[in-house]
């Protein structure tokens, strides 16, 4: 029998669950792209945007999932040959970083594991034998989905200035934005990107790009960039299609400005984050009581190098796709499957899961995607501690 008939539950790190609000902004009628309310609320819209970066500088939306939103930022300010610094803590890392080498962007890693952030004191020792400067960037992954490392990147900028290097600081937040303190201006970030379809809770399709005067001016310099990726007429629009490099993502931007409105409404971002540390903690009580006993490990050690958005788990093959497929089949929630954790005596990965805990989610949800995997473990007979719904119910409780 299952008893996952009713509304499914997408306990995954994005795309995250679209709020009814969203989905109802984006049911409608294609309107005019000449004149009229989507025209008109283009300035505001952007500005709602660079509140959840925390930025008064510069955004820019590109019709695109996060990857392009990477090839955006990159074509803006690296030519080939050009040298940069990649920070990596996970397959995201290393994904950025291959796709600047696709553009014959010369990417140097600085290699730091799949279970700990980085480590700006190593940042800065590269960054002080790069005596001519010819590193022109640093990379770094805010929260790698895959492992959910949460990195430093006021740390980071710190170790860049400490080593008085000049090079840009770039950040990925596809999956912190919204959800994982990130403060653009106050941290020194000089581009970040992000997408629509995670803390913003809208489905994939706008990869997002804020950049500093700094990187603007970088830009400048740029003997050439693709016209398509090309960030100036998309932040000094003479014409609305020029926002979006042509024809507008007309339905996504009626859902991303319903989202901002929830955010708005909620209390700004800082409560949207609050929310989001609480929910996290909840989650991070259960699993640890769970991992007392039985194979159940969290890929993060220390709670404060952890993502609000995300938790990677370990939990000895074949228990997590056995889990996830239980779950999913019978109780209608699904999680996400570990992503780039394989390891040679596991080369699919089926000891590893994620759950997901971004943008639309309260209280209830996280407690349901609780109690699936554990009636999923007691079905399948995977040992564990005893006592984490509790646990997590305790932290709810004090909010």
């Amino acid at each position: 029998m299952t008893l996952a008939h009713g509304r499914s539950y997408l306990a995954i790190p994005g795309p995250s669950v679209m709020p009814d609000r969203v989905l109802r902004a984006m049911h409608r009628a294609a309107p005019n792209i000449y004149d009229g309310e989507i025209v008109q609320m283009m300035p505001d819209l952007i500005e709602g945007l660079k509140s959840v970066a925390r930025t008064r500088h510069h955004a820019a939306i590109y019709i695109s999932n996060g990857h392009g939103a990477w090839e955006a930022a990159l074509s803006n300010v690296l030519a080939p040959g050009d040298q940069v610094l990649s920070l990596c803590t996970g397959r995201f890392g290393h994904g950025w970083h291959e796709m600047a080498a696709g553009l014959g962007i010369a990417a140097q890693v600085e290699e730091f594991g799949l279970h700990a952030p980085v480590d700006p004191s190593r940042v800065e020792a590269v960054l002080r034998a790069d005596r001519s400067h010819a590193l022109k960037a640093v990379l770094l992954t805010h929260v790698d989905t895959s492992t959910s490392i949460l990195n430093d990147v006021a740390a980071v900028r710190a170790a860049m200035d400490a080593a008085g290097h000049p090079a840009l600081l770039m950040v990925d937040c596809i999956a912190s934005m919204g959800c994982d303190r990130f403060e653009m201006d106050g941290w020194g970030v000089d581009v970040a990107v992000a997408a629509s379809q995670k803390g913003l809770m809208v489905p994939p399709g706008l990869g997002l790009v804020f950049f500093s005067d700094k990187a603007a001016e970088r830009r400048n310099q740029m003997e050439r960039v693709s016209r398509y990726w090309d960030w100036q007429p998309r932040v000094a629009p003479d014409l609305f299609y020029q926002y979006f490099g042509g024809t507008a993502p007309t339905h996504h931007l009626y859902g991303l400005r319903e989202s901002l409105a929830m955010i708005a409404e909620e209390g700004g971002i800082e409560a949207v984050w609050a929310r989001h540390d609480h929910l996290a903690r909840a989650i991070w009580a259960a699993l640890e009581v769970w991992a007392k006993a039985g194979p159940l490990e969290l890929n993060v050690a220390e709670r404060s190098d952890r993502s609000r958005a995300v938790t990677a788990l370990h939990i000895g093959a074949p228990n997590g796709t056995a889990l996830r497929k239980w779950c999913a089949e019978k109780t209608g929630i699904t999680l996400g499957i570990g992503l780039g954790m394989s390891t040679e005596d596991d080369p699919k990965g089926d000891g590893f899961f994620r759950l997901g805990h971004m943008g639309h989610v309260n209280a209830a949800m996280v407690m349901s995607a609780l109690s699936a995997m554990e009636a999923g473990m007691l079905a399948l007979g995977i040992e564990h501690g005893s006592g984490g719904l509790s646990a997590a119910a305790k932290v709810i409780s004090e909010a």
